[in-house]
């Protein structure tokens, strides 16, 4: 009885090793069957190794570098306008000429005045050395040479107050050619031809700013004055003016100047930079986005913007590992600029990092790099946004 049932368990394991020999090798060869997934098409990007500059930002306005409004500083008729509305003119250019004819009269009358009193002043010389010779020989009283003395010197002041009525006539008459004491352009004209113009009218016949150089005026908080004075003491710092959306360079220029004042209700400070503006991209009145260049940081790592993923410890990357498979790394980030971040830790030169289709990865996810605009990867977002949605 004891061998029957020894015999029994032995069949019994043996069974039992048996299945679970056949279960293994079954499994082993499912696993095999089993195809790998395929690798995720990604669009990726290796950091570049640059010069960056560590800037402040701001929003200014465009202001002209000088604004004339011409006004007329006679009372007298438009007979001619010199220049066309939205021109450029330069010191000397004519605006506009008035009727010259009263003020060359009056000129003639005071080159007349003053030629007759000379006249009267030789006559009256003259006859003051008469008067003085008669007097040393006795025929002649001392009263007759004083009263013709007197005489002199009153035709003397009258020459000088006739020289004073030429200069004032002579510069009344320059008055009737009105031109630009600066170079800008000119704005829309206000006065035409046959208009009547006076000293005293509100309205100029043009104005004229300009606009090379220009000045940007901006702000930033007063907390960055003293990293801006630091700054400025060194060297002259650059200031670039961007278009509305941060991205379009308009100009390059140079500071000029820290305003004296914080402004108590809102903690700023104005700052006044001023550009060649040689292309006319910078417009007085137009709002623009500053940035104010204090240093520059060598050899940087910047990686675009949209490589950067938020995560619960900060913002994160997915780096391209030579077998082709991604890692999550944390990275610390400083400035960003022109679309792009510097990245101050958790890269290093020669790092690839995945700018689009991170929605699928993981830690040692396979992938495949295709160029940007591939439709693998547009498919793949556009199928993240369904599954969100």
């Amino acid at each position: 009885m004891r061998i029957r049932i020894l015999i029994l368990g032995l069949c019994i394991v043996a069974g039992a090793g048996g299945a679970a020999i056949w279960h293994t090798q079954h499994a082993e060869a499912a696993v095999k069957s089993t195809p790998a997934p395929a690798p995720v098409p990604v669009v990726a990007e290796q950091v570049r190794v640059s010069d960056v500059p560590i800037d402040l930002a701001g929003i200014g306005t465009v202001v002209a570098y000088n604004t004339v409004q011409v006004h007329a500083q006679v009372t007298g008729t438009i007979e001619k306008i010199g220049f066309t509305e939205g021109q450029t003119v330069h010191p000397g250019s004519l605006i506009a000429q008035l009727d010259p004819r009263p003020f060359q009269a009056a000129l003639q009358q005071a080159e007349a005045a003053l030629a007759r009193d000379s006249a009267n002043l030789a006559a009256t010389q003259a006859n003051l050395g008469r008067y003085a010779t008669l007097l040393r020989q006795g025929f002649a009283t001392p009263q007759q040479v004083t009263d013709q003395s007197a005489t002199v010197n009153e035709l003397k002041a009258a020459i000088a107050s006739d020289k004073a009525a030429i200069f004032n006539a002579e510069t009344q008459l320059s008055y009737t050619t009105i031109t630009a004491p600066i170079n800008g352009v000119t704005g829309i004209l206000n006065v035409d031809v046959g208009n009547i113009v006076q000293p005293a009218s509100t309205s100029p016949i043009v104005t004229i700013t300009q606009i090379q150089p220009i000045s940007v005026i901006f702000t930033l908080p007063q907390d960055d004055v003293p990293e801006v004075q630091k700054a400025m003491s060194k060297r002259k710092l650059r200031v670039i003016a961007y278009g509305q959306n941060d991205q379009t360079k308009l100009d390059e220029g140079t500071l000029l100047l820290v305003n004296n004042t914080v402004s108590q209700s809102s903690g700023a400070i104005q700052l006044k930079a001023i550009f060649p503006n040689a292309n006319r991209t910078l417009w007085p009145g137009e709002f623009v986005n500053v940035r104010l260049i204090l240093s520059q940081r060598h050899n940087a790592i910047t990686v675009p913007l949209d490589a950067l993923q938020q995560g619960a410890s900060g913002p994160q990357v997915y780096v391209v590992a030579p077998n082709d498979t991604v890692q999550l790394r944390t990275v610390t980030v400083g400035e960003t600029l022109n679309g792009r971040a510097l990245v101050d830790s958790g890269l290093r030169p020669g790092d690839v990092v995945v700018t689009q289709g991170q929605y699928r990865l993981g830690d040692g996810i396979k992938v495949v790099q295709v160029p940007a605009g591939d439709p693998r990867v547009q498919n793949s977002t556009e199928a993240s946004a369904g599954m969100l949605g």
